[in-house]
């Protein structure tokens, strides 16, 4: 076919590279060198998109810096105002400016992350994806630094429908190393507090309470003078674990209770019920009377104001010493809606009410988390206030609570 073409045309098709495939430009080109002179069929006009309603709906929906912006200022102190958007015919909530977080990206995060990644351990801050991940890893340096580790594993045989951990029914077994490995990283850091969580383990005959235990006897054993926290689930109800762990040396029991009576079918999974949770830190407080006991308590889930009032006073009947609130945040589509945002003076009243109750320390803001700072809230309202001696403990703990909301907000 190409011996029976014009000269000039066979030049201008051996100059075209090879892998390439002529474009209709370079076509329309070689019809104009022919003998039979063609006019190119002319390209028809485009066509210009109509803007629709739509589309100027998702344009004035969240941007990604809502969800990143650290520095966006806090709207005045009397008027936190919850913006809405509309899309399509539903109705979105806006997260607000006072739960804005940046991203994780210092150093401090990285040597965390390295050291756990590198032990096999995990966190309650990454498989929960906590806000909090950069404040509390990236402390200015490493012994402000502090990383909730998480026991047994990353994966739950229970399915609450506000968290976002994952879940089977028949999780891998043990690591029989995790509990040195856990104390010899802590000792690591060189911590003065440390913060251990698990996963509840219902496949297991002692719920795991025994590994929870041998766990915080390494700790105290590599770091005698490490304050150690323990957030526990409830064991199945087996009250004799729960004193085993009471028992293992640890200086705070923590249990949550997650969200009044009222909603705690519809909030946690089945086989957590709410008197149980009582129960579990009503025990731990008898077996060792010197223990703190703490429980977290989430607001936005659709409480009232007398259900939570009455949770808080099921709390001071069972002797539970801390008590904290903060924001529930939906941690995917998959999960539980957000009912309502919860502001931060909202946050400050029922801090007043729980010390006007009786709890010994209280930490409430939107972003607080259950291991939320807790080594600057517990060291600085709790011991330290205890070795001062009844008098003048209220005045102090009152200003340092006072405090510490002021910092989380």
């Amino acid at each position: 076919m190409a011996a029976s073409l014009p000269r000039s045309r066979c030049l201008l098709l051996q100059s075209l590279p090879r892998s390439r495939t002529p474009s209709s430009q370079h076509l329309r080109t070689f019809a104009t060198t022919s003998d039979t002179p063609q006019t190119a069929a002319p390209e028809p006009p485009k066509r210009s998109r109509a803007r629709t309603s739509f589309s100027d709906t998702l344009n004035s929906g969240p941007s990604f810096n809502d969800f990143v912006n650290p520095n966006a200022p806090l709207p005045p102190s009397e008027a936190y105002e919850i913006k809405t958007a509309q899309v399509g015919k539903k109705t979105i909530t806006r997260l607000p400016e006072w739960l804005k977080t940046p991203i994780p990206s210092n150093q401090n995060y990285k040597k965390i992350k390295k050291d756990l990644r590198g032990l096999n351990l995990h966190t309650v801050c990454e498989e929960a994806k906590c806000p909090n991940i950069s404040d509390c890893w990236g402390g200015s340096d490493k012994s402000a630094a502090t990383a909730t580790i998480m026991l047994m594993g990353d994966t739950c045989t229970r399915g609450c429908r506000f968290c976002s951990v994952k879940t089977s029914k028949a999780p891998p077994p043990l690591d029989p190393h995790e509990p040195e490995n856990t104390a010899e990283a802590l000792r690591r850091w060189g911590l003065g507090y440390v913060v251990l969580t698990a996963v509840d383990r219902d496949d297991l005959a002692d719920g795991g309470a025994r590994h929870v235990a041998e766990t915080i006897m390494k700790i105290k054993q590599k770091a005698p003078t490490m304050l150690v926290e323990a957030l526990v689930g409830d064991h199945g109800g087996d009250m004799e674990m729960v004193k085993v762990v009471a028992k293992s040396g640890l200086d705070v029991f923590a249990h949550n209770v997650e969200t009044v009576e009222a909603l705690t079918p519809f909030v946690r999974d089945r086989r957590a019920k709410f008197r149980q949770s009582l129960e579990v830190l009503r025990i731990a407080k008898e077996t060792q009377p010197d223990l703190i006991t703490k429980t977290s308590i989430m607001l936005g889930l659709g409480e009232t104001e007398e259900q939570l009032r009455h949770a808080m006073r099921e709390l001071r009947a069972n002797h539970v010493d801390v008590v904290t609130f903060g924001q529930y945040m939906r941690p995917t589509k998959r999960h539980m809606a957000v009912h309502e945002y919860i502001t931060p003076n909202q946050f400050e009243l029922w801090r007043q009410r729980a010390l006007e109750m009786g709890f010994l320390y209280c930490a409430s803001g939107p972003l607080v988390r259950s291991s939320y700072k807790a080594g600057e809230a517990f060291i600085e309202n709790v011991l330290k206030k205890r070795r001062m001696g009844s008098a003048g403990q209220g005045e102090v703990a009152e200003l340092s609570a006072a405090e510490e909301v002021e910092r989380t907000m």
